[in-house]
């Protein structure tokens, strides 16, 4: 009879020391409910970004040397710009390629690229979307030019 009672002894003591182990997980749940929500509710409230976010580049094409440091740095070869006796025609970023490591900005030596703090690349409407202006503006400077560009080349808007 003694193994039976000291069986239901450690029976009550493992079932005490589980109920206390509960009641601390939940005392550290309920310890979180008074704290402020981390997400927000995305397409009704903005993120607000920080001064050194790493959104969609912005290039000003006047500042523009035609030095080819931001292609050489660039660690996938992504910008594709079009030179002609040292003048600049065309630059253009693909963002759906862009991995916005900052590299090409970085290395500016006119500063001439930017990392704006806009990172809603998509958009609602045919009209403000970039590859149709692209389709658009390479079949225009095909007609003038006569050859045909690629999906990657965006002109300056």
């Amino acid at each position: 009879m003694l193994p039976m009672v000291t069986g239901f002894i450690n029976y009550g003591q493992q079932t005490v020391r589980a109920a206390r182990y509960i009641g601390q997980s939940f005392m550290i749940t309920l310890s979180h409910t008074n704290r402020l929500p981390v997400t927000i509710h995305y397409p009704y409230e903005k993120l607000i970004t920080s001064e050194r976010f790493r959104g969609r580049i912005h290039f000003e094409f006047d500042k523009c040397i035609a030095c080819e440091v931001c292609v050489r740095v660039c660690p996938i070869d992504l910008p594709v710009w079009d030179i002609r006796k040292k003048r600049l025609l065309n630059y253009s970023i693909d963002f759906g390629i862009c991995i916005f490591c900052g590299n090409s900005v970085e290395y500016c030596p006119t500063n001439c690229l930017s990392m704006t703090e806009e990172y809603e690349l998509s958009t609602y409407d045919l009209i403000g979307d970039y590859t149709i202006q692209t389709i658009m503006n390479s079949t225009q400077i095909k007609k003038a030019t006569g050859k045909l560009l690629d999906s990657r080349t965006i002109t300056d808007y």
